[in-house]
């Protein structure tokens, strides 16, 4: 007689805190000598989101940036910008345990037990672009991918969370 044992599976999801990081920048650029910043109002107006996001990832740079001991300026030497991506992600996991075909007693085309979960969610990306003011060139870039949310009370947490990943690899260690 043959025994069987089923081990259920568990389908874990990340965390809504989990982001995934990347940067890219110019290997030939002296990070060292950039001191100041501004904001690059005209890309960040072209952003397609509520300008409450736009006020918490600005919020959100300046901090972070101040932190590192940068400083806002006039007359900066480095200009930030960004831009955001968007998408639906949708996950379907189905879990069935039964007789059927080759186990027990016979055939069974029958399935008992199973249950079909679908989870729906918004994955967004959020690019920080790093622009030398005098060049008007792209010397760094930073993108941050994870779960959004739209519950107003954690939106400032997400964004925070996002900026101070992303930014944590700037300068780059040459």
């Amino acid at each position: 007689m043959k025994t069987i044992k089923l081990f259920p599976i568990f389908f874990l999801i990340a965390s809504c805190s989990s982001i995934r990081v990347n940067s890219d920048y110019d290997k030939k650029v002296d990070f060292s000598a950039y001191k100041t910043f501004a904001f690059y109002k005209t890309g960040i107006d072209k952003v397609e989101i509520s300008d409450l996001d736009k006020k918490r990832i600005m919020h959100s740079i300046d901090e972070t940036m101040s932190a590192k001991g940068f400083t806002k300026s006039e007359t900066p030497g480095l200009l930030v910008n960004f831009f955001t991506k968007e998408r639906e992600q949708v996950n379907v996991n189905q879990f069935n345990m039964g007789w059927g075909y080759g186990w027990g007693w016979g055939w069974n085309p029958f399935i008992w037990g199973g249950t079909t979960s679908i989870n729906r969610y918004n994955e967004g990306t959020l690019f920080i672009d790093i622009i030398d003011a005098s060049k008007k060139e792209l010397i760094w870039q930073g993108e941050g991918e994870g779960v959004l949310t739209k519950d107003t009370n954690k939106k400032d947490e997400n964004i925070r969370e996002f900026v101070t990943k992303i930014l944590e690899q700037y300068p780059p260690k040459n």
